[in-house]
C-alpha cells in the first residue's frame, strides 16, 4: 500500500503531513470538501509527522525563494530525508508545485503528486495550520506570513538601476505631453500678439522661433535696422529677417499698450522654458534608451521604441509579446472594430511612426510592417534578458530591413538571416569584452583610490597621534620648571623663616618659656637647601681648580 504524505511551505517552517487512509475518490466528494472546513474532522484525515521551523527572516526568504524557482533548498532536503519513509517506491508526496516536485524526484527519487486530492487535504492544512501545530498561534502565523510577504515582495522588485524601464515610460509620457501643452500654449501666444504684429504669423511657422520672435521684437514699431542682427540669430536667415523688419513698418496690427506687452513677454517666455525643457528630456530619454533598450532604438529610434515599451507596460512585457502583436500595437480600436464588422485588420500601429513604414510604397506598407515588427521582437528580447546590452544587433537588424525595402523596390535579393546574426555575434562578443575591460579597469582604480584613501587616513591618524604626544611631553616640560620655582621659593621661605627664630633665639626670652622646635616639614626643606648649597660650592671648586690645571698646562 502506498502512504501519501503532503508538504506544506509555510512563512514559519516546513510542515510534512502524513494522509491517513481515504480513498481518493471519498476526498472528492462535497460532504467530504464540507468536513476539511472543520478541525475535529481533518484531524482524522491528516497527522503532522514533523514540522522544521526557519532560523530567521533571511532563511524564510531564501527558502521561499529556492521553492518558488523550483530548487531543492537544504532545509528541505534534510527534512524529506529524515522524515520520509525508506522505502522510497511506497511513498508518495503530494506538494501544491509541479516544479519543486520535479526537484524533489530528481534528487531524491520520491514520487510526487499535484491537483486533485492534495489540493483539497492543503487548502485544510492551510486553513488549519495553527491549530495542527503545537505552540503556534494564528497572530503569530499572520505576523510571519505578513514579514515573509513583504520582505519577498521587495526581493522580487529589486533591479538594476541602470536598466530601469520605468523611467523611460514616464519620461514618454510626460514628453507626449509637454509636446501638447507647448503646442496649445504657442497657439495661444501666435493668437494674442497677431493683434499687434498679424504678418508674423505668416512669415514664420515655428512656434519655438515665433515665440522667441515675439519677446524680442515686443513693440514693432520701436524694431529698426539695430535690431537686424538679433532677428538674423533667432531665424538663422538674414532674407526672413529683412522680411519681418519690412513686415513690422508695414504692419496692419492694431496698436497695444506696456502692460499688454509685458504679459505678452512673460508668457512667451514660459513657452520657450518648456520647449527648452523638452529638449533635455529628449536626451534624457535618449540616453535612457541607450542604456535600457539598444538594439530597439537603434533599430526603429528611441521615441517609437519607448512608446512600445510604454504602451506594453515593460521592456519584459513587450519581449513576451509575438510579432504579430507588436505589429498593431496601438491600433486595438481599429483591430475590434474591425472584428465587430467583419471589415479590414489594420496592417500597423505604433511601428507606423518608424520611417520604414513611410518610405515604403502602398503596396508594401503591411509587409514591412509585418518584417518591422518581427525584428522589433527580436530586439527587444535581446535586450531584455542580455547581460551587457550593445546596439550592435539593433544595426544589423536595421540593415535588414533596409535591404528588404530595397528588395521590395529594385529586387535585390536581401542576406541571408543566418550570415547576418552570425556576424552580429562576432561583433557583439568584441563588444560585450571591450566592455568587461573598460569595467574591470574602473574596478581596479576604485580599489587603488580605496587603498590610497586608506594610506592617507592611516597618516593623518600617525600624525595626530604624533602631534598629541608632543603636546603631552610639551606640558610636562613645561609642569618641571614650574615646581623647581616652587621648591625654590618654599626654601627661600623656610630660610627667611629660619633666620628670623635664630635671631629671635639669640634674644633674651622675657617670660623665660624654652623656644619650641621646629617642624619635620620645615627641618627637611633646611636641609636641603643646605646640602644644595654645599654642592654649588663644591662645584665651584671644581671649576677653579680645572680653571688653575688649565692656566698651568
Amino acid at each position: 500500500m502506498v502512504l501519501l504524505h503532503v508538504l506544506f511551505e509555510h512563512a514559519a517552517g516546513y510542515a510534512l503531513f502524513a494522509v491517513r487512509e481515504v480513498e481518493e475518490i471519498s476526498l472528492l466528494l462535497p460532504q467530504v470538501e464540507e468536513s476539511i472546513l472543520t478541525i475535529g474532522k481533518f484531524h482524522n484525515v491528516v497527522k503532522l509527522v514533523a514540522f522544521t521551523p526557519f532560523k530567521s527572516a533571511q532563511s524564510a526568504l531564501e527558502n521561499i525563494n529556492a521553492v518558488s524557482e523550483g530548487i531543492l533548498h537544504e532545509d528541505l532536503r534534510l527534512l524529506l530525508e529524515t522524515s520520509m519513509p525508506a522505502k522510497k517506491k511506497k511513498a508518495l508526496l503530494g506538494v501544491a508545485d509541479a516544479k519543486i516536485g520535479a526537484a524533489i524526484l530528481e534528487e531524491l527519487g520520491y514520487q510526487c503528486q499535484t491537483g486533485g486530492v492534495v489540493a483539497e487535504i492543503l487548502r485544510g492544512i492551510r486553513l488549519h495550520f495553527h491549530a495542527l501545530v503545537k505552540g503556534l498561534t494564528a497572530q503569530s502565523a499572520s505576523k510571519a506570513q505578513l514579514g515573509l510577504g513583504h520582505s519577498y515582495s521587495r526581493a522580487k522588485v529589486k533591479f538594476n538601476v541602470n536598466r530601469v524601464d520605468n523611467m523611460i515610460i514616464q519620461s514618454i509620457s510626460l514628453l507626449d505631453q509637454l509636446d501638447k501643452d507647448i503646442n496649445t500654449f504657442s497657439m495661444r501666444v501666435r493668437e494674442w500678439y497677431g493683434y499687434h504684429f498679424p504678418e508674423l504669423i505668416k512669415i514664420v511657422s515655428e512656434n519655438y522661433t515665433y515665440c522667441r520672435l515675439a519677446k524680442f521684437i515686443g513693440n514693432r514699431k520701436e524694431l529698426s535696422e539695430e535690431s537686424l542682427e538679433g532677428l538674423e540669430e533667432i531665424v538663422m536667415d538674414s532674407a526672413k529677417a529683412q522680411t519681418i523688419l519690412e513686415a513690422s513698418r508695414s504692419s496692419m496690427g492694431m496698436d497695444i499698450s506696456p502692460l499688454d506687452l509685458i504679459n505678452i513677454e512673460s508668457f512667451s517666455s514660459r513657452v520657450i522654458s518648456l520647449s527648452e525643457y523638452r529638449k533635455g528630456l529628449q536626451e534624457y530619454l535618449r540616453s535612457k534608451m541607450s542604456q535600457v533598450a539598444p538594439s530597439l532604438s537603434a533599430l526603429i529610434g528611441e521615441v517609437v521604441g519607448a512608446r512600445l515599451i510604454s504602451h506594453a507596460g515593460s521592456l519584459t512585457n513587450l519581449a513576451k509579446y509575438p510579432a504579430s502583436t507588436v505589429q498593431i500595437l496601438g491600433a486595438e480600436k481599429a483591430l475590434f472594430r474591425a472584428l465587430k464588422t467583419r471589415g479590414n485588420t489594420p496592417k500597423y500601429g505604433l511601428i507606423f511612426h518608424s520611417t520604414f513604414i513611410g518610405r515604403a510604397a502602398a503596396k508594401n506598407k503591411g509587409r514591412i510592417s509585418r518584417y518591422l515588427a518581427n525584428k522589433c521582437t527580436i530586439a527587444s528580447r535581446i535586450d531584455c534578458f542580455s547581460e551587457v546590452p550593445t546596439s550592435v544587433f539593433g544595426d544589423k537588424l536595421r540593415e535588414q530591413v533596409e535591404e528588404r525595402l530595397a528588395f521590395y523596390e529594385t529586387g535585390e535579393p536581401p542576406r541571408k538571416n543566418l550570415e547576418v546574426m552570425k556576424e552580429a555575434v562576432v561583433e557583439a562578443n568584441e563588444v560585450v569584452a571591450e566592455v568587461k575591460r573598460k569595467q574591470e579597469k574602473r574596478e581596479k582604480k576604485k580599489k587603488k583610490r580605496e587603498k590610497e584613501k586608506k594610506r592617507e587616513q592611516q597618516r593623518l591618524e600617525a600624525l595626530a597621534a604624533a602631534a598629541e604626544e608632543n603636546s603631552v611631553l610639551e606640558t610636562e616640560n613645561n609642569i618641571e620648571p614650574m615646581k623647581k620655582k616652587k621648591k625654590k621659593k618654599q626654601r627661600q621661605e623656610v630660610e627667611a623663616e629660619s633666620e628670623q627664630e635664630v635671631e629671635a633665639a639669640s634674644e633674651p626670652e622675657e617670660n623665660g618659656l624654652e623656644e619650641e622646635p621646629l617642624p619635620k616639614k620645615k627641618r627637611k626643606l633646611m636641609v636641603e637647601a643646605e646640602e644644595e648649597e654645599e654642592e654649588k660650592k663644591k662645584k665651584k671648586k671644581k671649576k677653579k681648580e680645572k680653571a688653575r690645571d688649565s692656566e698651568e698646562d
